[in-house]
């Protein structure tokens, strides 16, 4: 036998020895590759406008720099639906530099500020309204011009319970029958009501002021919420639970880097002051 040939069965020797050294792939043992890297900013806006009226506010001028700054450097701005599917098992994972965009309270300013810039950049948003405000207040939208928006086909509008209640201080002012009197009034009603104006499934709710606890989870799921929303500050990844998903809330100063910071999710944590 020659050497050559003598290393040639050597080198294939090694080769099976390692083709059957390596581990079978399975349930428990998945290949690399099937990690999703979820990581979604989801972004929350309270109101829009002209100038700087309270710490709610964001410059009509800055949000369309936001909206800019995602679709100059190949974000995508995905419906809140899309997420939740995935969460739910219902859809694919979303792709890098996905970003989600939700507004609460239904302020007057997503009809006049908000409306004309997401038409022009083409963005899906989800509103979460509380019933009792809209057509009566001053500051909300209406109902016609919720419908509207709707049937733009790029808003949806979910639940912020009927009227806004501060959760902590009811619990500390009624009596535990009351107090879930009430926790399933706000819940049920304000689903229902959105349901009969605007049509479509109202299965989401963002916690007034970000007040949850366990007992509160409990009764959003039996009220037929499939997910609520907090405003912890950092982006939603792929291990959430969808009981209790983050949200970015943006003030004016939320510019520049510290906008690109949110998106990363590298901004860390900040105190909020309703």
């Amino acid at each position: 036998m020659s050497v050559r040939l003598l290393l040639v069965l050597l080198s294939l020797l090694v080769c099976t020895v390692s083709v059957q050294a390596a581990p079978p792939q399975s349930k428990n043992n998945p290949p690399a590759a099937a990690s999703t890297g979820v990581d979604v900013p989801i972004l929350l806006y309270h109101r829009i406008g002209p100038t700087v009226a309270d710490g709610m506010t964001i410059k009509t001028s800055l949000f369309e720099e936001h909206l800019k700054y995602l679709r100059d450097n190949g974000y995508t701005v995905i419906p809140l639906r899309h997420l939740i599917d995935y969460y739910q098992k219902k859809g694919p994972a979303p792709a890098p530099k996905s970003v989600v965009i939700v507004e609460d309270d239904a302020h007057k300013s997503v009809y006049s500020d908000m409306f004309p810039l997401v038409k022009k950049y083409k963005v899906p948003v989800t509103v979460f309204v509380y019933p009792s405000a809209v057509s009566n207040a001053k500051y909300a939208l209406t109902w016609d011009q919720i419908r509207e928006l709707k049937k733009s086909g790029l808003f949806d509008f979910q639940s912020h319970t009927y009227w806004h209640p501060n959760f902590k201080k009811d619990r500390r002012k009624m009596s535990p029958a009351e107090f879930e009197k009430s926790v399933t009034m706000q819940l049920a009603k304000s689903k229902a009501r959105i349901e009969k104006e605007v049509g479509g499934t109202v299965d989401m709710l963002a916690w007034p002021f970000g007040i949850y606890d366990d007992y509160l989870l409990k009764k959003a799921a039996e009220a037929g919420y499939v997910t609520t929303f907090t405003i912890e500050a950092r982006n939603a990844t792929a291990s959430e639970k969808l009981n209790k998903l983050p949200r970015y809330l943006l003030i004016n100063s939320d510019q520049g880097k510290a906008f690109t910071q949110i998106l990363s999710g590298s901004a860390g944590k900040r105190n909020i002051v309703f």
